[in-house]
């Protein structure tokens, strides 16, 4: 049984390299399956504003005549030159149970980036840290949130095989909002002091003004979180796209801006699990997609906290404890009354002891991988 591994060349390899997904999960009632059509225009030179800053190559592992694993090849200039270093990413690594195919496809993947001069491979990521990224080695009895992969148990053995060693884990904690009790009393203690002892006002992030507050968001996103592992920054057009994202499907009862004197210092976005819609939809928004989408849409009981972050010089004031605090006061009046923290790094102390403090507890975690180059 031949082994050939090819690049992307044609609309129709790119669909099969969308597709492929849907035949080697179509038993796991675990996977969620994406929208096909935002897939390609996520894959798309001319629908992601990734490819202002960044190039990729798409490769197919075939066996007899069909195809049995696939690998993206990336490179991130603006992740290079804000981390000054000249690393290549891989990403939406999918495979059967096939150790020489999934060697293959990795080894095609190098053999792309070291054309274009990196001396390191990280991934996966799809296509930066931002989107999804890691390979999922804890909660596979768990469906994935939104933004968030899922992966078989044997897709770790496979990266490893192929000779990659973890760079980082990153972790998802479960949070139950509705249950104060587990909440350790200087959590409420700081947060009532954020107003009177320090002048912070929280206020919910405005649907019609979704590209300024998008902007103020990424104030707090490029000083607080620039110096974490795998950080970039966002480009204007990226925060665009974020703006399009925001008005289309987050819910600003979720989202916050903390501000000081006029200046904004914090943030906090935290998203409805779309997922739990999409797993009616098997990919699709025609015929009747769409419709299963507006009629499902009170039926989201979960929550992503993706972002939630404080400008490092107001740290000192409590803010992010009175983000804590309007979670648990929104999870009273919403449908959703729980949900996941993260990704959080594992070398992030500060946070996941914060975590702790909240009565979270890890419920998946996910392994990014790095192998030099020669």
């Amino acid at each position: 049984m031949g082994l050939d591994v090819r690049p992307v060349q044609s609309r129709r390899d790119l669909s099969r390299f969308v597709d492929l997904p849907f035949r080697l999960y179509r038993d796991d009632p675990a996977w969620v399956p994406p929208l096909r059509l935002e897939r390609r225009i996520f894959l798309s030179r001319r629908g992601n504003p990734f490819f202002e800053h960044g190039e990729a190559r798409y490769f197919l592992a075939w066996r007899e005549g069909r195809p049995v694993g696939r690998v993206s090849a990336h490179v991130d200039h603006a992740f290079n030159a804000h981390q000054d270093n000249r690393w290549g990413m891989f990403g939406f690594f999918e495979s059967e149970e096939d150790p020489e195919a999934a060697g293959a496809l990795l080894a095609a993947a190098e053999g792309w980036l070291r054309a274009r001069g990196r001396d390191r491979v990280v991934g996966p990521m799809d296509f930066q840290m931002n989107d999804e990224s890691g390979i999922l080695v804890e909660g596979h009895g768990l469906r994935p949130m939104v933004r968030q992969p899922y992966h078989p148990p044997h897709y770790a053995a496979l990266v490893e095989g192929a000779g990659y060693r973890k760079a980082i884990d990153l972790l998802m904690w479960s949070l139950e909002v509705s249950d104060r009790s587990k909440v350790l009393p200087v959590i409420w203690e700081l947060a009532d002091r954020v107003g009177p002892d320090h002048g912070v006002t929280l206020r919910h992030m405005r649907k019609r003004d979704a590209k300024a507050e998008m902007r103020r968001f990424s104030e707090v996103y490029h000083a607080a979180w620039h110096e974490n592992w795998g950080f970039v920054p966002y480009t204007e057009a990226e925060l665009d796209n974020l703006a399009l994202e925001f008005r289309l499907f987050f819910d600003e009862d979720w989202t916050w801006i903390a501000e000081r004197d006029g200046e904004v210092i914090g943030a906090a976005v935290t998203v409805p699990d779309v997922n739990q819609r999409l797993t009616r939809m098997n990919g699709r928004l025609l015929p009747l997609g769409w419709l299963r989408y507006l009629r499902d849409k009170g039926r989201m009981d979960r929550v992503r906290v993706g972002f939630l972050g404080v400008k490092p010089e107001h740290q000192h004031t409590g803010v992010a404890a009175a983000f804590y605090r309007e979670h648990f006061d929104m999870a009273a009046r919403k449908p959703q009354t729980g949900g996941e923290m993260g990704w959080i790094l594992e070398t992030n102390v500060a946070m996941n002891k914060a975590m702790e403090a909240m009565g979270g507890r890890v419920v998946k975690r996910y392994r990014v991988y790095e192998r030099e180059l020669d």
